[in-house]
């Protein structure tokens, strides 16, 4: 739990973001290219590395869902459009560094097989690590969430490479990289939980119309949810664990993924045996599974998306960046991953229609390093 600041009458304000023009990156000055070229590059390198060795290094749920010769035609693009990017910053002679990293994890690609390599069969039920989810799910979300906050943005002087992005990178990488260690968490999660299975719940649940199983399952894991995240803040000892999540003090879509490993662990573990036990149709879990992980990117927006009054129903990025605010009154505050409702109902709710934070973040500074943050909460 945090701290609130001390203030004898707080005043609502606008936040103030300082503008970084270093850091600004266009197409016309040579350093955007040569981040995508980099990037490209690297993830061209081990997209082959995937079509290599399937079984250790992707993810089984997504190799049920493969069409290997779309990915060929994806990663053909990827390959030829680094090289490409790599020119242009050459020509506009900034970060060339940038542009040899892609040029040569490319190269790289290339000589392991590149675009016209075959795709050897995986073998199922074994450990992996999934660069392939990382692959597409930073490809998506560079794709939609960066496109949403260019075309509404909130803080219009924050820049992509804000402070502490490649700390949230690692986060990010890190999460998805792990897809098969938390699965295996939760399924073991779910076994422990065999007991409490009961069919003819779980076949008059099946046989609900589609929307209804959904909405559910939708309000289910909002419930759970919402005071699993209220015990991490009021329990001391589990806020340090929490407070990893809430020491970004830049929102935007890469910030949700900072996340202390216990933490995520825990709380997809807890909504795995809910949808175990809830045991609605595969089709509807598949699209709650969706939504919400959807949702967790959109909520921490650096965007004021035009989304009207349905803000005062289900969760936004207004909503929940008064949640990571350390302004005084909102300490503490909007719990709710997926609606506002449990939040209005326990008086935690609290959103001032007009206003955005001014401050996030801790009140507490943490430390600034992947490992120091892990270990913060084992530390007295």
């Amino acid at each position: 739990m945090q701290n609130p600041i001390e203030q004898p009458e707080y005043e609502y304000g606008e936040r103030e973001t300082s503008s970084m023009p270093k850091r600004t990156m266009s197409l016309c000055n040579g350093q955007l290219s040569g981040y995508i070229s980099s990037f490209l590059g690297v993830f061209s390198f081990f997209a082959v590395l995937c079509f290599l060795f399937p079984t250790y290094l992707t993810t089984q749920t997504l190799r049920d869902v493969y069409n290997p010769d779309f990915l060929k035609i994806m990663l053909q693009v990827g390959m030829w459009a680094s090289i490409l990017f790599a020119g242009v910053c050459f020509v506009f002679e900034r970060r060339r560094k940038l542009a040899w990293v892609g040029i040569l994890y490319t190269s790289w690609a290339h000589l392991l097989g590149g675009y016209s390599i075959n795709y050897d069969q995986a073998t199922d039920d074994v450990f992996s690590i999934g660069i392939d989810w990382l692959i597409l799910a930073f490809i998506f979300s560079i794709i939609i969430c960066v496109t949403l906050e260019k075309l509404f943005p909130k803080y219009k002087q924050q820049i992509i490479l804000r402070p502490k992005w490649k700390l949230d990178m690692q986060y990010f990488s890190v999460n998805h990289l792990l897809i098969t260690a938390f699965m295996l968490v939760g399924n073991w999660a779910c076994f422990q939980f065999n007991w409490a299975l009961n069919d003819a719940f779980q076949t008059y649940i099946k046989s609900l119309p589609f929307a209804l199983q959904f909405l559910i399952l939708y309000l289910s894991a909002d419930f759970l949810l919402y005071w699993s995240h209220r015990l991490f803040h009021e329990n001391h000892k589990l806020w340090k664990f929490h407070a990893v999540h809430h020491s970004t003090e830049h929102m935007d879509w890469l910030a949700g993924s900072r996340s202390h490993f216990v933490h995520s662990v825990f709380e997809r573990s807890m909504i795995m045996v809910m949808l175990f036990l809830v045991g609605a149709d595969k089709t509807v879990i598949d699209t709650y599974i969706i939504i919400a992980a959807t949702q967790a990117v959109l909520i921490h927006l650096n965007s004021d998306l035009p989304v009207g009054w349905v803000k005062f129903i289900i969760v936004t990025p207004q909503f929940h960046h008064w949640h990571h605010a350390s302004d005084k009154p909102a300490i503490d505050t909007n719990y709710g991953a997926h609606t506002v409702l449990f939040d209005r109902l326990f008086r935690t709710y609290h959103m001032p229609v007009k206003f955005w934070p001014k401050k996030y973040g801790t009140t507490r500074p943490l430390p600034e390093t992947f490992i120091a943050q892990f270990l913060y909460p084992f530390k007295r």
